[in-house]
């Protein structure tokens, strides 16, 4: 992995998106051959974790890929009270409900949160680092929107989301994208953005959507975009340009 990196940063992104995608959807088959919901999906995840965390530590690149504290202060970032409530809000918007048998919940929970962190290190941290060294601008929408569309991939690996839940995930998680990597282009700690991201995923654990119409999934998927649309905006007049300006003397 050493070799592709400090050769090509992009490419080792891009591998990484790869291999990511793949082993999401292999594993997805692989849970109903096993018989425990998300046990696969669980095990691979969390050794991809562990592969991507020890080459990361390995080599020295914790800070350049924002494992570590940021140096602005939280109140700067509205002591990411609004990162709160999209961690809570988004998955329970509707209620809580025990969907899976206990020991499916102990693996979903693992998967989800491996899963934050796996995706933030890839598109926020990796991918976004590599097409920066170029052009920041560039970087921020190609990451973004990259991070979206990859959530298509639900639709075809067996997960059993519908076309219009697919079509607001991917909507939800463009502005998501462009609010997380304003998070670490800014304040220099991709943290707050993986934990955001995993508090996401493991509470979904616990919704309830079984009562939800088309209509009132559309009204939460425009709220939620409000709240980081404007949060996103706030954020970019109020926060030091100081990460970003040293972001290519690294």
């Amino acid at each position: 992995m050493k070799k592709l990196y400090e050769k090509n940063e992009l490419t080792f992104a891009i591998v990484w998106i790869v291999i990511y995608c793949f082993v999401q959807s292999l594993a997805n088959s692989l849970n109903e051959s096993i018989g425990i919901e998300f046990a696969a999906s669980a095990a691979f995840c969390i050794l991809q974790t562990i592969i991507l965390l020890v080459f990361i530590r390995k080599n020295h690149l914790s800070e350049r890929y924002g494992l570590c504290k940021s140096s602005v202060p939280a109140s700067r970032f509205l002591y990411y009270i609004p990162l709160i409530f999209l961690a809570i809000a988004n998955p329970l918007w509707d209620g809580v409900a025990m969907t899976y048998s206990p020991l499916g919940t102990v693996c979903r929970i693992a998967a989800m949160l491996c899963v934050g962190f796996l995706e933030e290190m890839i598109f926020r941290g990796l991918l976004f680092k590599a097409i920066a060294k170029e052009s920041v601008n560039r970087a921020i929408v190609i990451s973004s929107v990259t991070f979206g569309i990859g959530h298509i991939v639900n639709l075809v690996n067996g997960s059993g989301m519908s076309l219009i839940e697919n079509i607001i995930q991917v909507i939800f998680a463009i502005a998501v994208g462009f609010l997380f990597v304003l998070l670490f282009y800014r304040g220099g700690s991709l943290l707050p953005c993986i934990i955001t991201h995993s508090a996401i995923n493991s509470l979904s654990t616990f919704a309830d959507e079984s009562g939800l119409t088309t209509q009132q999934q559309i009204s939460k998927c425009v709220s939620l975009i409000a709240i980081t649309v404007a949060y996103t905006l706030v954020l970019s007049k109020t926060l030091p340009k100081a990460q970003s300006d040293n972001l290519n003397k690294e």
